[in-house]
């Protein structure tokens, strides 16, 4: 008896903590206040015209989810830069000088995505600016062109492979010294700044220059100018992640030389092994205002900003007994507060999966973060992994990438289904 009364008390003071909150969804609900607005533009809207179905974005900045949305600063620039013709080696090299006053590295470019950036960046590093060795590429004949990566292979090598980089593996640090052979062109990590400075170090020590790929390390906003001033030859992030600039876009910063090199062996060079990999001047002006706009922001009214939505979700979901919430914030990677929700998913007969489907199924479709990859090449090979490696089975919601007004609509939806599973379940 003591549990219950003790369970008991705790739904009530989650209650009583929620009605003020209830009550708006109530009253939104009985004079259709925001609703009716919400439900036209889900099935009413630019995408449901060729039958595509948007999705409220509780996922985070995904690429196959179209990863983030643009900055106002963004959008103005794109439309004040398609009013002009402009020489593209002349805008980056123009925005390079820019990029370095914002960012303290020597000099910058833009790239098509992250990814752009690595095989830009990769290219560069093997063959230089010699127009006879940008030619050659992929073919590194008589070329340095091994690529030593920190910590093990990613989904994303590929970038640096089809430059005609040769990946060679060091799982750590101290195997990073053995694994720079005088062939080796380049030194690729994602290390946190306490084991990248040890990396760095090396990496001067034996004169190869270190690529840091920090696609997902905005915010803080503070490591636009922190690798820079850790020494690390090159480094990039996204452009249309935490920058919420256009999601075709990447930065890529670091050395003069380096970034000359990468110019020379990426578009719009003809001939050129990432000649593909284009960005036009709308992306390109798009792209250096949002990091322009991202440097101006008060990142702790944007972080409290962020936190509301997940609190009011979990203030709603809180109210279904048995569930159990938790917010924080990510110290490594997509840095952004997160609430997770938990259930006994086998006494409910009820998994996260099942709960992620409907949510996504619904109107509007509302996607969710579960330890499930639709993106990733590796699941969809016979015998590959099925999941995620290591990931815990559990539900989570990222704010960032809710529009405001969003999170009452994921919270309530999420509500609805935890009350009928757990009723079910019982």
């Amino acid at each position: 008896m003591k549990p219950n009364l003790k369970m008991q008390r705790r739904t009530f003071v989650k209650w009583l903590s929620a009605l003020p909150l209830l009550t708006r969804v109530g009253i939104q609900q009985a004079f259709g206040t925001g609703w009716a607005e919400v439900a036209k533009d889900s099935t009413d809207n630019i995408y449901t015209r060729l039958g595509v179905k948007p999705v409220i974005n509780g996922r985070g900045t995904w690429t196959y989810l179209s990863a983030t949305l643009e900055l106002p600063e963004v959008k103005a620039a794109q439309e004040a830069a398609s009013l002009h013709y402009v020489n593209i080696f002349d805008l980056q090299h123009a925005v390079g000088k820019r990029l370095a006053e914002l960012t303290g590295a020597e000099s910058g470019m833009i790239t098509s995505g992250a990814a752009g950036a690595i095989a830009s960046g990769t290219a560069g590093c093997i063959a230089g600016a010699d127009p006879k060795f940008v030619w050659q590429l992929p073919d590194t004949t008589g070329l340095k062109h091994e690529v030593v990566m920190v910590g093990g292979r990613s989904p994303f090598d590929s970038a640096i492979r089809l430059a005609g980089g040769k990946l060679v593996i060091a799982d750590s640090a101290e195997q990073l010294q053995n694994a720079i052979t005088s062939n080796t062109a380049m030194i690729y990590t994602t290390s946190l700044p306490s084991q990248l400075a040890k990396e760095i170090a090396i990496a001067k020590s034996r004169r190869v220059p270190i690529f840091m790929d920090a696609a997902d390390g905005i915010p803080p906003v503070e490591n636009l100018r922190l690798f820079a001033k850790m020494g690390c030859d090159l480094y990039t992030v996204s452009g249309g992640k935490g920058l919420c600039g256009p999601q075709s876009t990447g930065v890529l910063l670091g050395r003069k030389d380096l970034i000359e090199a990468a110019l020379a062996n990426t578009n719009p060079w003809e001939g050129a092994v990432c000649r593909a990999m284009k960005v036009g001047k709308e992306e390109i002006m798009g792209c250096l205002a949002a990091v322009e706009a991202i440097l101006r922001v008060d990142m702790t009214v944007l972080t409290n900003e962020w936190t509301g939505r997940v609190e009011r979700i979990a203030t709603l979901v809180g109210t279904v007994p048995g569930v159990h919430t938790e917010i924080f914030t990510p110290t490594t990677e997509n840095q952004y507060p997160t609430l997770t929700v938990l259930w006994d998913q086998e006494a409910w007969g009820y998994k996260t999966a099942d709960c992620a489907k409907q949510l996504l199924d619904g109107i509007p479709s509302i996607a969710v973060l579960t330890n499930d990859n639709p993106s990733d090449v590796l699941i969809r090979i016979p015998h590959g992994p099925a999941k995620l490696p290591d990931a815990e089975d559990k539900l989570q919601i990222i704010s960032m990438t809710l529009k405001p007004g969003e999170d009452i609509i994921v919270g309530k939806r999420l509500r609805q289904l935890l009350t009928v599973a757990r009723t079910k379940g019982v």
